[in-house]
């Protein structure tokens, strides 16, 4: 809850990057992951990355703040770049007990799927660390994104704090019952008893909140067929320079790509 919360504090700050129209944000980082995606070329990623934590250093966006969320996330995808070590066939570079080997094929394609993962990751930290959450999912809405799928994220950006807010109440009173997970004095099934308790509470007050907010909404006119209001705003000058700076950007890397391969 505390990296949600320091979340949220980065996107106040203010910056070029940060007073940029949402709509243009999410479009430049699904382009700059699909291209980073789409290519094998690990010169065109690291100059990629090299060029988002440019645009992380023109937000504000501490560098120690970065690595701290990368890595946050990269083991889950990083698992499976060092999964491909042993998974493809090529030339055995390493082999070890059990019938377990490495090859140079594999080794080449982890590295790859490791450095694309690393810069979509990096976008999406730009991103997210630039943009208000509310923002963010009325600029999804601005751009077309289905209304359910966007009815769903605002609902649970809303209420994502106020679950967190009932989680610390539960654990406030286990606290004054003398509980602690960490005591070794109390047997382990009894602790794991009572965990299975908490997340079940959690789960009965998701459902009962949910079924309160829903009941709300009927009440104040929702269905299916609601829209939900949104400002329409215009781009600004800034707004197209940057989409003209990153559409030349992905040329550039377009050009290079092909110069390497010829």
């Amino acid at each position: 809850m505390e990296d949600l919360l320091s979340i949220e504090r980065e996107t106040l700050k203010e910056s070029p990057i940060h007073h940029l129209d949402g709509r243009i944000k999410i479009i430049i980082s699904l382009i700059i992951i699909v291209y980073a995606v789409s290519t094998s070329n690990l010169l065109i990623l690291s100059i990629m990355e090299a060029y988002l934590l440019i645009l992380l250093s023109i937000s504000r966006i501490p560098f120690s703040y970065t690595l701290k969320r990368l890595f946050l996330i990269l083991p889950f995808g990083g698992f499976i770049a060092l999964f491909q070590l042993f998974i493809r066939a090529g030339d055995i570079i390493w082999s070890g007990p059990f019938g377990v080997h490495v090859t140079m094929q594999g080794l080449l394609f982890g590295i790859l799927l490791f450095a694309k993962i690393t810069v979509s990751i990096t976008a999406i930290i730009l991103l997210s660390s630039t943009t208000p959450m509310q923002e963010l999912t009325n600029s999804m809405r601005g751009i077309g994104i289905p209304h359910t799928f966007i009815m769903l994220l605002n609902l649970t950006v809303r209420y994502l704090f106020f679950f967190y807010d009932e989680l610390e109440r539960i654990k406030n009173a286990q606290k004054t019952r003398c509980f602690d997970i960490w005591n070794k004095n109390t047997q382990y099934s009894w602790r794991l008893r009572k965990i299975g308790e908490t997340i079940a509470m959690i789960f009965l007050r998701a459902y009962e909140q949910g079924e309160k907010t829903y009941l709300s909404m009927l009440s104040r006119g929702y269905s299916q067929e609601s829209q939900m209001y949104h400002e329409k705003s215009p781009l600004k000058r800034a707004d197209i320079l940057f989409i003209i700076l990153n559409i030349a950007f992905i040329t550039l890397l377009y050009h290079i790509q092909t110069l390497s391969i010829v």
